[in-house]
């Protein structure tokens, strides 16, 4: 190696290393946070309360999540964000790839038109809707329903686009050997195209419900009973009175367990969430 060609691989490493640095910085800023929840999670509502730091040696103790176990309303809640999560994503799944396929498929009158009136939804912000969004839902008697937090979900102007762009990557050839074995337009769709579909599928349904599950704007609008509270709306209601009722420990662990799903699935299905930020930045 030349004397000259050293300074430029010395000046790569030290590159290297500033960058392995710097993320490991923000790395530590990001879980800092989250360990410290589940840290705090162990100790007592004794321990919690006192001005002293808290001694990382102990003592921890399983009777904040013994007290989740014997808390009926936390389960409630849960089970009310699962099922608003799981059919939110089965809902935008199946309107998202149908409006896909017409739109990256198939012709018809104002297809262009009525395309470009889908993507002006990304631009509308939620909170711009929401009043005229709760005067409905209200006119209808649907508020503290399953069908009021499930369905402003299944608005998704962005899963229509990824969804556009993954059937228009698909060549057009299989459409044309699909009508010589005479498919029609839904047997084509369901047998041929959908199935090369499945990453984009899979990143917006990953997307779907992460977006689901963490929603608070809406649930705290429209389910003012505490039967239909979701994770985030009844842990928010709960952190107004901690200390009195539950106690700092008990939402501690409650925020622990809430975030478990999340992270099963980011686990689970890394890749994919991994692959679905990487065509959004493409796109």
């Amino acid at each position: 190696m030349s004397a000259l060609a050293l300074p430029v691989v010395r000046g790569r490493q030290v590159w290297a290393w500033a960058r392995i640095a710097f993320c490991a910085v923000m790395l530590a800023l990001v879980l800092a946070p989250l360990l410290w929840t589940v840290f705090l999670s162990f100790r007592t509502n004794i321990d919690l309360l006192r001005q002293a730091p808290l001694d990382l040696r102990g003592p921890y103790t399983l009777d904040n999540y013994a007290e989740l176990l014997r808390n009926q309303t936390l389960f409630r809640w849960f089970f009310n964000s699962l099922v608003v999560s799981t059919v939110t994503v089965a809902g935008v799944l199946t309107l998202s790839s149908l409006a896909g396929y017409a739109f990256g498929r198939l012709e018809f009158p104002g297809r262009n038109w009525l395309y470009l009136i889908v993507l002006a939804g990304l631009a509308i912000p939620d909170q711009s809707v929401i009043l005229t969004r709760h005067q409905i839902f209200s006119d209808l008697h649907w508020h503290n329903t399953y069908r009021a937090l499930i369905l402003p979900g299944l608005s998704a102007p962005l899963g229509v686009f990824l969804m556009t762009e993954a059937f228009r990557a698909i060549p057009r050839a299989q459409d044309d050997a699909a009508r010589l074995d005479r498919a029609n337009a839904i047997a084509t769709f369901w047998h041929v195209l959908l199935p090369q579909t499945v990453p984009a599928l899979a990143s917006l349904g990953i997307y779907t419900f992460l977006l689901s599950w963490n929603d608070y704007w809406w649930p705290l609008i429209s389910a003012t009973r505490p039967s239909m509270y979701t994770l985030t709306e009844g842990m928010a209601a709960a952190q107004s009175n901690y200390v009195e009722v539950l106690g700092k420990g008990v939402l501690m662990a409650e925020a622990v367990v809430a975030g478990l799903p999340v992270l099963i699935v980011y686990i689970l299905f890394q890749k994919h969430i991994v692959n679905a930020v990487t065509g959004m930045v493409k796109l």
